[in-house]
Formats: C-alpha cells, structure tokens, sequence
C-alpha cells in the first residue's frame, strides 16, 4: 500500500492502481471518452488530465488513466491548470467530431465552455429574405454575436409556414410536428412552436392557427361573399368549385 494526496485527503491505496481508478473508487468523477476498464489505457481523448505536484514543488497536468500511485504523490482533479487542460482537450476532439451531442454534453457537465456548435448555417440570408420579402413575417434575423453572426429568431414574430425550412440550402433550420404541436428551430433555439389547426374536411393537421390568420389578412380586399371553409390543400383544392363543375363535365 502507498499514500497518495487526493484533493487534499490522505489515503492509503494500493500499488499499481492508476489515480483514475482511485479518484472512481472515492466517488471522484473525471470526464473520460477513450478509458474502459476491460482495456489497457490509452491516454488518447486526455480528458482525465489531473494537476500534479513534481518534486520541485511545480504543479503540471497529467492523464489520470495512465498516472500509477506512488508515495506522497499529492494530485489534484479541479484547478485552473485542469479546467484549462480539459477545455483544449474537448476542444481538440470537436475538431474531429463537431457535430457530436456526447462530447457537448460531456463538456457542459464538467462546466467547460465550448462556445455555440454547429449549426449547418452558411449564412446566406435566404431564410431572413424569404421570411421578410415574401411571407412578411419578419421573424428572423442576424445577429451579431462575440463568435460571429447568427440567424436569430425575433420573439414572437414566427408564424409557423415552414417557409424558411423549405428554403434553407444546408438544413440547418428543422421543423417538427408531434402531437398537433409545430416546433422550428436552429441550433436547437426555437424559433417559433404553434398548436396545428385541423382541416375541416379530413381532419388532416396541416397549418398554425398564426399562418391561417396571416394568409387571410394578406388577402387583398374584395368584396367578400363567400363562404369560409378551413380546408387543407388537398381539400381545397377537391372542394373547389372549378373542381366541382369539371367533374360534371366529365360525367355528362
């Protein structure tokens, strides 16, 4: 058995054990990606990186899952010289795999700021063009942030047509419709999230109520004598009364 100095607390362990396995073994989590106990250590995600105190009495960082113990070895896993070994770490790995949930949510659990991912956005303003020039909605813009600029959303302005989800080039902006809620996003920030009106003929969910009420103001005047009907598409257009007369047309 050696003594090793663990955060400050003394204990006794035994030789060969790695500093990862101690600090685990004393309910001391250290983020890991490319450590698993049926396997020889690598060292290769250095996340585990620890700060240790050298002979001199100068602190440096090592990889816990490869560090053994041995007498008097006095190791911290939370400083300043490990935060910043454990940011370039996550860092050098998002290089390899930007896109990845996992290694994000690693980071935010060890409090490591990583900045905003990814977002597919090449920032080519179709969406923000679309949205003003044509729908007149207005709800989204760009924004100026300290990593460079990015589509936003305007609160309260989205009125649910999908229209900058068709348009996007990369698909970067998703929609998505569960349980008769319209949800729109980027980067996992809402855009918008509308109640989806049913068609009164099939029963079908296919517009926001915002949408429906938008369309109708856009309508440019005339004197109004027919009757309203909240028809999908598909139903509007088989409702039609053009429809209606050329499938008599038809039978005659």
């Amino acid at each position: 058995m050696v003594q090793v100095i663990l955060n400050d607390q003394a204990l006794q362990v035994e030789e060969q054990k790695t500093i990862l396995e101690v600090a685990r073994a004393n309910g001391i989590k250290l983020p890991t990606l490319c450590y698993h106990p049926a396997l020889k250590p690598s060292g290769s995600c250095k996340l585990c990186a620890v700060e240790v105190t050298g002979q001199t009495g100068r602190q440096l960082t090592m990889l816990s899952c490869v560090l053994k113990v041995k007498e008097g070895l006095i190791v911290r896993t939370e400083s300043d010289l490990v935060q910043k070994a454990r940011t370039k770490a996550f860092k050098d790995l998002l290089q390899m795999a930007p896109q990845s949930r996992v290694i994000r949510k690693l980071a935010d659990d060890y409090g490591v700021e990583l900045g905003p991912p990814p977002d597919g956005c090449i920032r080519c303003r179709l969406c923000i063009r679309v949205c003003k020039e044509i729908v007149g909605a207005r709800a989204l813009k760009m924004e100026k942030r300290e990593t460079g600029n990015f589509v936003v959303p305007t609160e309260g302005l989205c009125i649910g047509c999908g229209t900058c989800v068709n348009i996007c080039p990369t698909g970067a902006i998703e929609l998505v419709d569960r349980e008769s809620v319209r949800t729109i996003s980027i980067r996992g920030e809402v855009i918008g999230r509308h109640v989806l009106e049913r068609c009164e003929a099939c029963g079908k969910l296919f517009a926001t109520e915002k949408f429906l009420r938008h369309v109708q103001d856009r309508v440019i005047p005339h004197p109004d004598v027919k009757e309203h009907h909240q028809y999908c598409p598909t139903c509007a257009k088989l409702f039609s009364p053009r429809v209606r007369s050329s499938s008599k047309f038809r039978r005659i």
